[in-house]
């Protein structure tokens, strides 16, 4: 490997990550990766996708996690940055590994039945045998060998509960359902709840074995577990709703996560904040304002609210025009930094400006 990284700056990343988490560290952690960096080697023949899922069952998982090693070696990791991959087979995995048909599109992935099953019909069982399941395996265990220990390497995007039954009543369907049978609804939930536990629990096993710690679809690393939480389907369902279907099942996910973080996504999900808030076990909010909405610095109110809940926050550098700047401007308004995390990826040129915002939080790197 011709990783810009090696143990000592992972030692340097676990011990700024550790004091962060406990709220010790006094600044905030910026974890930007430099494009550009020469690998020292000929480019794979295999393509970089976005989407694993894009590459045939029968492409060998030794050549789609080379390319993994590819695109890492072509960066440089600076402040709190460190190499990570997931294998990305879209949000809501579980749905796959429960059975649905794997969707792939121009740039998305989803997951639908062949035929909408009655709700009363809905079973949720393990399967060591799906297709997804073993792809997914197969890839922890060749990416744990391949990387020795210097990449990490993160949870794939298992989704939300209601989210996930949601793929298997579409449209209209789950609204209708949690007013026409919500037992059967929190029945579910609580099924998928078991699922999600399994999957989480079977994959970290491989990925522990090599490289011990926790990281999901947004690189915050965590020596304890961590995942990022969401539930994109309360767009559509207001205040009473959300407390009945979806809180209960966050607030159990919490309890048993060390760190979680919950992924706020768009203008329809700002309703349900202050119950958000309300969970104390829940570490931080990565607010996303969302296609045609202003960036992240326009939403001051926001921010204040959750630092004031005592939550962290987590966004990322194409999230608003300003960059990196982005950083500056919300401590100016939040009174400081610290328990901010700021993650993206800079081009070359960009690097002294990188190296102006170190300084000035007295960042390594």
């Amino acid at each position: 490997m011709n990783l810009d990284f090696d143990t000592d700056r992972w030692a340097r990343v676990r011990d700024a990550y550790r004091r962060w988490w406990a709220g010790e560290l006094g600044r905030p952690l910026i974890n930007l990766t430099l494009r550009g960096r020469d690998p020292g080697r000929p480019e794979p023949r295999l393509p970089s996708h976005e989407f694993t899922s894009l590459y045939d069952l029968d492409v060998p998982a030794e050549a789609i996690v080379d390319r993994w090693l590819y695109d890492l070696e072509c960066r440089r990791y600076v402040g709190d940055a460190f190499p990570q991959v997931w294998p990305n087979f879209g949000p809501g995995v579980i749905a796959a590994l429960l059975g649905l048909p794997l969707h792939n599109g121009e740039g998305t992935v989803w997951f639908a039945p062949t035929r909408i099953p009655e709700l009363t019909k809905i079973r949720f069982e393990f399967d060591s045998g799906n297709r997804w399941y073993r792809r997914l395996s197969e890839l922890y265990q060749v990416a744990a060998e391949r990387f020795e220990g210097l990449v990490h390497i993160g949870m794939t995007d298992l989704g939300g509960n209601l989210d996930v039954l949601s793929c298997f009543r579409p449209g209209e369907h789950l609204l209708l359902d949690l007013l026409d049978d919500p037992r059967r609804v929190e029945a579910l939930t609580t099924e998928v709840h078991g699922m999600w536990w399994q999957y989480f629990e079977q994959f970290n096993r491989l990925i522990q074995a090599v490289h011990p710690g926790y990281t999901a679809w947004t690189p915050i690393y965590s020596e304890d577990p961590y995942y990022m939480l969401q539930c994109d389907f309360s767009y559509m369902i207001g205040p009473d709703m959300f407390e009945q279907f979806v809180k209960p099942e966050l607030v159990a996910t919490c309890s048993r996560l060390a760190n979680p973080f919950y992924h706020l996504d768009g203008p329809g999900q700002l309703t349900h904040l202050d119950a958000l808030l309300e969970i104390e076990a829940l570490k931080g909010v990565q607010w996303v304002p969302g296609a045609g909405q202003p960036g992240v610095t326009r939403w001051p109110e926001i921010y204040r609210k959750i630092r004031a809940a005592g939550k962290r926050i987590q966004f990322f550098t194409n999230q608003d025009e300003r960059g990196i700047d982005s950083l500056d401007i919300l401590a100016d308004q939040l009174g400081g930094a610290e328990g901010i995390i700021m993650i993206g990826e800079v081009a070359n040129e960009d690097e002294p400006r990188v190296r102006d915002l170190l300084k000035r939080y007295d960042v390594d790197g």
